[in-house]
């Protein structure tokens, strides 16, 4: 509906998110990764990031999104590279309460271990405990504000809880990481340039 009142929104919307864009530029930029260097190889991941920024189709971000994950979820730490094998392999036959108790043995021996948090909100988001979700996803973006997983996930429970806006924020925080994610497709509003400098 074409309104004074919906254009006024769509404008005031658009505002918002041209805002938000600038400040998640500049923290992205400002806020190295503070697990990276010792789990993973952080210059390699960080040219892995400016790539995804950069990418010029669904499938080359995709690739790239891959190489992502693999260095999140395969450490260089062999103990830890193991129990995270152990807790995809859980997770994919669906225990869920076997991978839960893995994850939390990671998190409380590796607590800079940002993709443990990760894959342990993931499993609470499974189980509908939206709280401990939203717990460990801080936990995450703070170790790894780039995590745009964890950004998606939460921005799954804020649609599930109803809460639009903050969907919507953390929707563009993402894109601005990895501009093909797929739940662009939940919000109408943002055009296919939003995250594009």
């Amino acid at each position: 509906m074409d309104t004074p009142a919906a254009r006024q929104h769509s404008a005031l919307m658009r505002s918002m998110i041209g805002l938000i864009r600038a400040l998640l530029v500049l923290l992205l930029v400002a806020a190295p990764p503070a697990f990276a260097a010792k789990y993973t190889d952080s210059a390699a991941l960080d040219e892995l990031f400016a790539q995804l920024r950069v990418a010029q189709s669904a499938a080359e971000a995709d690739d790239i999104s891959r190489q992502i994950w693999s260095y999140w979820f395969a450490p260089d730490e062999p103990k830890l590279a193991a129990r995270m094998s152990l807790a995809g392999a859980a997770l994919d036959s669906g225990q869920l309460a076997a991978c839960l108790e893995i994850l939390d043995a990671v998190v409380a021996e590796y607590p800079d271990y940002s993709e443990g948090w990760n894959q342990r909100a993931t499993v609470y988001y499974m189980l509908d405990n939206f709280a401990a979700s939203l717990a460990d996803i801080d936990k995450v973006l703070a170790l790894e504000p780039r995590h745009y997983g964890a950004l998606s996930g939460r921005v799954l429970i804020y649609l599930r809880q109803g809460k639009h806006l903050e969907a919507l924020k953390d929707m563009v925080a993402a894109l601005a990481i990895h501009p093909y994610l797929s739940e662009r497709q939940l919000f109408p509003e943002l055009a296919q340039n939003v995250t594009r400098t």
